[in-house]
């Protein structure tokens, strides 16, 4: 029993001790992918599907922990029909995610942190009669006689996994959106996130 608790102990030491990287070596990882994003409280509103693009720098700061921090284009928002009209609201932001990454096994991390975000876009397109119109989320607000304020900043819990083999990186991740995207109205940002990266050694 003494030497099969020793193999055990061994055997787990060494899968905490393994390093994904060197310890202070620092990598890029340019990186594209898929969004499905929505919104929360949006009753019977269908996903957006859009672009998540951009790159993120790793710094290995133990055998089995890395820091990592981003900036990703990331088209967020939702589809529906609004008042009769078919119509997506269109949420584009650029993230910046501040992950804490734990390598359990060997390419397998689990990463969760904290991510601000900054709306660059914020549009509605609504079709109605073979007609597509294109306007700000603000001015439709404004046009349907309740002018509501847009929040710029969305502020997202980042919780997920990869898995990197030949420096390949998939990555899938939940945003969870803490931040009310119109000002004192319910509904946040709810996106889940799969992309595929490469990581470059600096």
């Amino acid at each position: 029993m003494k030497k099969i608790f020793l193999s055990a102990v061994v055997m787990l030491v060494s899968v905490a001790g393994y390093a994904q990287h060197a310890v202070g070596e620092v990598t890029l990882k340019p990186t594209v992918g898929l969004n499905i994003a929505n919104v929360t409280k949006s009753d019977g509103a269908d996903p957006r599907l859009g672009l998540a693009a951009g790159a993120e720098l790793e710094y290995q700061l133990a055998d089995i922990v890395s820091l990592s921090g981003g900036a990703i284009y990331s088209m967020q928002g939702v589809k529906g029909n609004f008042e009769g009209v078919d119509g997506t609201i269109k949420l584009d932001y650029i993230n910046i995610p501040i992950l804490v990454n734990v390598y359990v096994v060997k390419g397998l991390a689990v990463k969760v942190g904290v991510q601000p975000g900054f709306m660059v876009n914020d549009k509605v397109n609504l079709t109605a009669g073979g007609t597509s119109v294109e306007v700000g989320l603000e001015e439709a607000f404004e046009s349907a006689g309740v002018p509501e304020k847009v929040n710029k900043f969305d502020l997202s819990i980042p919780v997920g996994l990869s898995y990197e083999f030949n420096n390949i990186v998939i990555d899938g991740r939940y945003n969870f959106g803490t931040t009310k995207i119109i000002k004192g109205e319910e509904g946040n940002n709810s996106v889940f996130q799969l992309t595929l990266g490469y990581k470059f050694r600096l």
